[in-house]
């Protein structure tokens, strides 16, 4: 946590509060590939804050549309909601607890559900799929598609997208989520 808490004071990303009215428990959370993510439980700033009338849709709503598609795009937008400025009257709202002090957001700490609805809305459910940050552009041919590399993945005929893998065959079971079935061992009475 206190490698996380430097790099993020080091990139300007947050700074020490001074008078926050709020503040936040920071824990560690392991990520599904490895590592660690720091995050802060806004459970009791959320109570008090404005209900957002912008739901997230069904995951089904999203993955049913890409069968029948030969080529897929799979986008993770990891970290760019940090190039999201917070307005900086609101920047200590987001305070959190840390055993060397009390630091606070100059960014968006996570949230892209409007931004990226919004970014992409001409396109969705046509030629792009987007949940939060996770994103699939799906294309009918093959010649679609251009190539790229690190977290995404182009040109492919089949992927995970919200802990599915999908194909043009359709949807199938993840096999990092069903590793405990497939190992069981057989009843033996």
């Amino acid at each position: 946590m206190r490698a996380e808490v430097d790099k993020l004071q080091a990139v300007g990303f947050i700074r020490e509060a001074t008078y926050p009215v709020w503040l936040a428990n920071s824990l560690m959370v392991r990520k599904a590939k490895g590592g660690w993510r720091m995050c802060q439980d806004y459970t009791d700033l959320n109570k008090a804050c404005l209900k957002d009338s912008f739901l997230l849709p069904e995951i089904d709503q999203l993955v049913d549309p890409t069968v029948g598609h030969d080529l897929l795009n799979f986008m993770d937008a990891y970290s760019r909601y940090n190039k999201i400025f917070i307005y900086p009257a609101d920047s200590e709202q987001r305070a959190f607890i840390k055993d060397t002090g009390l630091y606070c957001y100059n960014v968006m700490p996570f949230g892209l559900k409007r931004l990226v609805n919004r970014i992409f809305a001409n396109h969705i459910g046509s030629t792009i799929e987007v949940y939060v940050d996770d994103m699939l552009v799906k294309s009918k041919t093959a010649g679609e598609h251009l190539h790229n590399s690190m977290k995404c993945a182009f040109g492919v005929s089949f992927g995970k997208f919200l802990g599915f893998m999908i194909s043009q065959r359709g949807i199938e079971a993840n096999p990092e989520k069903i590793k405990a079935i497939i190992d069981m061992e057989r009843p033996k009475t």
